[in-house]
Formats: structure tokens, C-alpha cells, sequence
């Protein structure tokens, strides 16, 4: 025979095991719920003699139970704690990263949380009678913290880079509104693998590579794709004809589209007539066959 007594004052979590406790396909057991000094105490009563079989199942529980409903709590603590510098709606911003790299993240993550939580509470139990839940959760899942530390984390750097790329847009946007246009239009082929400038003529324009004289290379790196930027920055034409093919928009198209706004616009090579009559095949020959001139 084993007996359990949870302690809890919170209600939400009571009516969590309560259900969980309803469902249960283990045989002799029978359970109650009383109001103490402290506590609301939880109290399980096992008959059976498969004792690490109950408590695998109530551990299971209690794991469920803090994934379910302290997980959320525990991160925007946590957050609070390590971040406190960060204004209420930054922290916020960070728990809403946090919870999405969670819930992007490959099952195993979550297992890997669960049976952190299980075995803490398993081989507790096998030992001891009763458990003060939220001191538990507070003092005893030091692992399962790390884990959410690590998230919280990354989810401060996402936050970070994001600012600073927001940041970076703004900054953009204000050098070309306040530069004369040295060109009325170019078009850009573009396929991931190189890009290809051209002025109205469909003459190739040099990418510009010269890192001293660049007005911007980017921390938030594009890798070659900074100097077609650059080069776009010191034309800071009129007119950007995009020319994609396959429709590759990633990020690089998405940070144009942001930086130069109505001076864009996108042909899609595969049904442009303009984008074919410029014949991209050809430029691409005389891209390799030229020295930088891609």
C-alpha cells in the first residue's frame, strides 16, 4: 500500500489532477480532496502492490501538470528575473519568442522536458509520502529551468537581432529619401546563387566591392548579397525591377522591398514578357566570363 498527499493552494491545479485522477485506468485507488491550515491536500490512496507502477503514473501527472499549467508562468518569471532591464512590452515581446520557439521546435524538446519533470518527481516519490507542489516546482526542477533559460535566451537574441534589423530598415529609408537618384531605373536578376544589375540599357552595372567606401555592410549579414545593396545605395535609383526566378523571395528581396518600398517592383521571371526579353540566360554567360563583373 502507498499513500500520497499533494499540497496545493491552487486551484486550477487541483482541478487538473482531480480530472487526471477521474481518468486514471489504475485499479485500487481511491483519492480525496480536504482544505488544511496551508493546503488544499491532495491525498491518493494505493492498494495495489505495484507501487513504482502508481507512482510512474502520478509522476506522469504531475508532469503534465507543470507543462500544461506553470510552464507559461515559469518562463514570464524567469524572464523577469534575468531581463529585468527590458521595458514591460520588450519582456512580453521575448515570452511571445519564447513560447513560439517552444511550439516550433521538434517534439523531442518537449519529451526531453517531460521526462526531466518525471524523474524528478518519480524519484522523489518513491521516497517521501507528501509534496508541497509549488516549492517543488520552485527548488527541485533545477534542470528542466535550464532548459527553459536556454530558450528564454535564444529567444532574447531572436528579439535583439529583430530590433536591430528594424532598426537598420528605418535608417535605410531615411539615407535614400534624402539622396538624389543617380539612375532611373535598374533591374536585378535574381537567383539566390549570384545576382545580376543592369541599367536601362541592359548594360551590366559593376557590383561595387570595395568594403572602405561602402555607405553599408550590414551586421545583420546577407553575405554578397551587402554588396548589391551597397551598389543599390549609391544608385539609390528611381526605379527597382526585380526579375526572380522560381519566385525566390527570401530574405533579401523581403529587406529591398522594405528599404526602398514603391521603388520596387517585382517581375516574376517565369511569366514576365519583360523579364524573358532581357534574356537573363545570356547576362549570366557574360557574368562568368567577366572578372567581378556579376
Amino acid at each position: 500500500m502507498k499513500s500520497l498527499c499533494i499540497k496545493t493552494n491552487n486551484t486550477e491545479s487541483i482541478n487538473y489532477l482531480l480530472r487526471l485522477l477521474d481518468e486514471t485506468k489504475l485499479k485500487d485507488i481511491c483519492y480525496s480532496c480536504n482544505q488544511f491550515k496551508n493546503y488544499k491536500n491532495i491525498i491518493i490512496h494505493y492498494t495495489d502492490k505495484s507501487i513504482k507502477s502508481f507512482i510512474n503514473t502520478i509522476s506522469n501527472y504531475l508532469s503534465f501538470l507543470v507543462i500544461d499549467k506553470y510552464e507559461e508562468t515559469i518562463i514570464k518569471k524567469l524572464i523577469f528575473i534575468n531581463y529585468f532591464y527590458f521595458d514591460s512590452q520588450e519582456r512580453n515581446t521575448v515570452f511571445e519568442i519564447a513560447l513560439n520557439l517552444l511550439s516550433e521546435d521538434d517534439l523531442n524538446t518537449t519529451k526531453d522536458r517531460q521526462t526531466i519533470i518525471f524523474d524528478a518527481f518519480y524519484n522523489y516519490l518513491l521516497k517521501n509520502n507528501q509534496i508541497v507542489l509549488n516549492g517543488f516546482i520552485n527548488f527541485r526542477l533545477k534542470k528542466y529551468l535550464e532548459i527553459l533559460n536556454s530558450v528564454i535566451d535564444n529567444a532574447v537574441n531572436h528579439f535583439i537581432v529583430e530590433r536591430e534589423y528594424w532598426e537598420f530598415i528605418s535608417l535605410l529609408k531615411i539615407y535614400i529619401n534624402s539622396e538624389v537618384s543617380s539612375r532611373d531605373q535598374v533591374h536585378l536578376i535574381y537567383n539566390k546563387s549570384e545576382c545580376i544589375l543592369l541599367d536601362e540599357n541592359k548594360c551590366v552595372i559593376d557590383i561595387d566591392k570595395d568594403v572602405f567606401s561602402a555607405k553599408y555592410l550590414s551586421d545583420i549579414t546577407f553575405s554578397s548579397n551587402d554588396y548589391v545593396l551597397n551598389t543599390l545605395l549609391n544608385l539609390v535609383p528611381k526605379k527597382i525591377y526585380i526579375h526572380l526566378s522560381n519566385r525566390t523571395y527570401d530574405e533579401f528581396i523581403n529587406t529591398l522591398q522594405l528599404v526602398f518600398e514603391d521603388r520596387i517592383e517585382i517581375c516574376d521571371e517565369s511569366d514576365s514578357r519583360e523579364s524573358r526579353s532581357l534574356g537573363t540566360e545570356d547576362f549570366d554567360r557574360k557574368a562568368v566570363s567577366r572578372d567581378g563583373a556579376v
